[in-house]
């Protein structure tokens, strides 16, 4: 019975509770105060069981209430990979290999949003905060894709939240990739064209100094539009969607291979759909 206490040489109740990943290595995630002395035995202990066992990367989730354990860590080799406002995950490479562990997300995803009306006017607005503050320039509605969010939800929650129009999510028209934006990440920004469902405007005054419809000639028109790059080949996406004749990107509904999650791939779906009858004939 003596024997069945210990494990490698520890014993078992001295050992971090893990689980393992699908990468050869172990994530642990902390729940329950600790001593840091106590912590940093079990974790010496621990390391030394998982490097007998041939683990790669050992993952340690540690909740905000527990972060007097941090330093403890830190000084037994583990680094910060990513934070979160309720905790914080630390990591450590075992193996005297090269360092696989991927890196945290490099990508904040933005959206912009193309919502013209029947009368070839461009619902259009003034910030009330950032770099545009007070520049009286006009601009389309834009917006950060929030957690767990698709990008035709978040363009259609940016609309209404900014301007109060309720729309239609119709196409990704177009997207702009640039690096080292906030926090040194990569962003990717998506103009989607919208279908506006109400047009009565209720401007969300925290963000927004102004919005209103114009017509798409006048935005065109506008110094700022012709001057600036992104500015001016949105002018261009809003004039050749008013003739009918620029192809987007619209949402079709997957699922995954591993699990039964829903994802959507976005593709010309009528252009995909064409060219599948071709082959087929």
């Amino acid at each position: 019975m003596e024997k069945l206490a210990f494990q490698n040489g520890v014993k078992k109740d001295q050992l971090l509770s893990a689980v393992n990943d699908y990468h050869g290595g172990v994530i642990v995630e902390l729940k329950e105060p600790m001593d840091p002395n106590v912590f940093q035995n079990m974790l010496k202990a621990s390391l030394s069981k998982w490097r007998l066992q041939g683990k790669k990367g050992v993952w340690i989730k540690l909740p905000i209430e527990l972060a007097n354990l941090v330093e403890t860590a830190v000084k037994e080799g583990f680094w910060y990979h990513h934070a979160e406002p309720h905790y914080l995950m630390l990591v450590y490479w075992i193996p005297e290999t090269e360092n696989t562990i991927p890196a945290n997300a490099s990508h904040r995803v933005g959206i912009g949003a193309i919502v013209l009306n029947d009368k070839r006017e461009l619902l259009v607005v003034q910030e009330n905060s950032g770099r545009l503050k007070g520049t009286a320039v006009w601009k389309i509605p834009t917006g950060i894709v929030e957690e767990g969010e698709d990008i035709f939800e978040g363009a259609i929650r940016e609309v209404k939240e900014e301007t109060g129009i309720d729309t239609e999510f119709m196409e990704v028209l177009a997207f702009r990739q640039t690096h080292k934006a906030l926090f040194g990440k990569s962003d990717l920004f998506f103009i989607c064209m919208m279908r506006p469902l109400s047009f009565d405007i209720q401007k969300q005054d925290l963000e927004i100094e102004a919005a209103q419809w114009m017509p798409i000639e006048e935005y065109a028109a506008l110094p700022f539009v012709q001057k600036h790059g992104l500015f001016k080949y949105i002018k261009d996406l809003c004039l050749v969607k008013a003739e009918r004749n620029y192809p987007g990107f619209t949402p079709v509904p997957i699922t995954s291979f591993f699990d039964a999650s829903m994802s959507f791939l976005y593709c010309n779906k009528d252009g995909l759909d064409q060219d599948a009858l071709q082959v087929h004939l």
